[in-house]
């Protein structure tokens, strides 16, 4: 009965949460088949995780841990990480062409600049505004106080506003 109850609890947090971690690994490694599986072991590892009877407080937190890990892996793996690779890959901009005609180039841009923030900067920042993780969550993730992701958060953003301003 307990498994039954496991399985089930894991289930509805990959209903919930699978997209969002494909998310955070598509915009970390800037592929799409290597974010999938990163994606998927990230399950596979929380799975066996939960099958051995240990304890997950934050499931979510837990989840985007496991696949910072295997993302931290895969850097290891892979040195150079491209944001011309990212783009292309076809990465879907949420925008109206009819109001702007301009915005996906000015999604181009914003990608760029994001790729050019500083890496301990970037996590929190992605988290936060493509991830829609709250402030506390994201320190969670990340092990550090609320108070520093905050930090991060808004340096990440003043870094972006003077990318895109100076082209740096």
């Amino acid at each position: 009965m307990y498994y039954c109850l496991m399985e089930k609890e894991f289930l509805e947090a990959y209903e919930k949460y699978a997209d969002a971690i494909f998310r955070y690994c598509f915009f970390r490694v800037s592929d799409e088949e290597k974010a999938k599986d990163i994606a998927q072991d990230t399950f596979l590892k929380t799975w066996d995780y939960i099958a051995e009877d240990k304890n997950i407080d934050n499931i979510r937190a837990f989840l985007y841990r496991v696949a910072g890990n295997l993302i931290v892996d895969e850097y290891r793996k892979k040195k150079t990480v491209s944001i011309e690779d990212l783009q292309e890959k076809g990465v879907q901009m949420r925008h109206n062409t009819k109001e702007r005609p301009d915005t996906h180039i000015e999604a181009k841009e914003v990608l760029e600049a994001v790729g050019k923030l500083d890496a301990k900067y970037r996590d929190a920042f992605l988290m936060r505004y493509v991830d829609e993780l709250a402030v506390k969550e994201i320190a969670e993730i990340l092990g550090e106080t609320e108070n520093t992701v905050s930090v991060h958060i808004h340096r990440a953003a003043q870094q972006a506003r003077q990318i895109l301003r100076y082209g740096e």
